[in-house]
């Protein structure tokens, strides 16, 4: 019988933390001892969890000392950079949810429905992919096994939850009729849509958008794939919804696609169009599935489809992720 494992919680108190906590509660994933760690300024909180409370204390250098096998990040990149490899050093495996390490070659980038084969080369640090691309794989898999994939265009639009407490505060107070005192975005984003995510970059495109092309090759190991994506950022507090559409390597037919989809772990077609049925971030938001409608042929180009994919961006884009990897880890763990 495997031992239960040491974990720590890193970023106890944000979203992202505070989610964590509420989905390996859920999962009822075994544990010997739990750490809440967070920064100076939430250090001496209580959190409740399983029940108990715990009081969160401040990450430090040593904070790792402890004997601790599974930590999971969650507080920022620059958090991540310096404390992560400190742990790793430690013995500890870490699964970090920033986009730090994600593009590092010897940092597996992991979707446990797509790629948990990758989670077996880790040397210490294993990243959680961005939470719009987190759906999107898990929908184009499937379509990679059987049919090969030849481009991918993502149109994405994204809820505020995706930007913190200051993204939903923006639209709390927009919908209040207050657009004077914006926290996270550059222009109001209630009655609006803001085709801009993270920084510009040179080449035009936003980080966010880069991010979703770069991670699609690491995450589906095919660079050959041309991809290319417009994110947008919509008067939603949660869930994310993706217009993919997807030229095929082969032919297909629309039946076998969608069987294809609906024997795939981890992802649900709803996809009735005469009766209204497709994803909706409503439904999607507080589960931990990815879920696939207005499944349809391109037409404009051969062996091309469209579909729409709306998963919760908070839970199955971040935190259950994680924690989905962290029961991947438990695998490894000795008697």
């Amino acid at each position: 019988m495997k031992r239960k494992p040491n974990i720590a919680v890193v970023g106890a108190t944000g979203v992202v933390g505070s989610t964590f906590l509420k989905v390996l509660e859920e999962r009822d994933f075994p544990f010997e001892n739990i750490y809440m760690m967070a920064s100076a300024k939430s250090a001496g909180k209580t959190v409740k969890f399983k029940g108990k409370d715990y009081v969160v204390e401040e990450l430090t250098e040593h904070s790792f000392d402890k004997p601790i096998d599974i930590a999971l990040f969650s507080a920022g990149g620059s958090t991540s950079a310096k404390f992560a490899p400190i742990a790793a050093s430690k013995g500890v495996t870490v699964v970090d949810n920033s986009s730090q390490w994600r593009m590092y070659e010897d940092v597996p980038l992991v979707v446990p429905e797509v790629n948990p084969e990758d989670i077996a080369w880790n040397k210490g640090i294993i990243a959680n992919p961005n939470c719009s691309t987190i759906q999107a794989m898990v929908a184009l898999k499937p379509l990679q096994d059987k049919y090969g994939i030849k481009r991918v265009v993502y149109s994405t639009y994204q809820a505020v939850s995706g930007s913190g407490v200051k993204g939903i505060n923006d639209l709390k107070n927009g919908l209040e009729g207050n657009n004077e005192d914006l926290q996270a975005y550059a222009h109001p984003i209630a009655g609006n849509c803001l085709p801009h995510i993270d920084v510009f970059l040179d080449n035009g495109y936003t980080k966010e958008e880069m991010k979703m092309i770069n991670e699609t090759h690491k995450i589906l190991h095919d660079d050959d794939i041309k991809v290319t994506a417009t994110t947008v950022r919509v008067p939603v507090f949660d869930s994310h919804s993706e217009s993919i559409n997807i030229e095929l390597e082969k032919p297909f037919e629309l039946e076998d696609v969608v069987e294809c989809f609906r024997q795939f772990p981890g992802l649900i077609v709803q996809d009735d169009v005469e009766n209204n049925v497709y994803p909706l971030a409503l439904d999607a938001a507080g589960t931990d599935e990815v879920y696939v409608g207005r499944i349809r042929r391109d037409y404009s180009v051969e062996n091309g489809i469209n579909i729409w994919v709306v998963a919760d961006n908070i839970r199955k884009g971040a935190a259950t992720n994680a924690v989905q990897i962290a029961e991947k880890l438990l695998e490894q763990l000795p008697d």
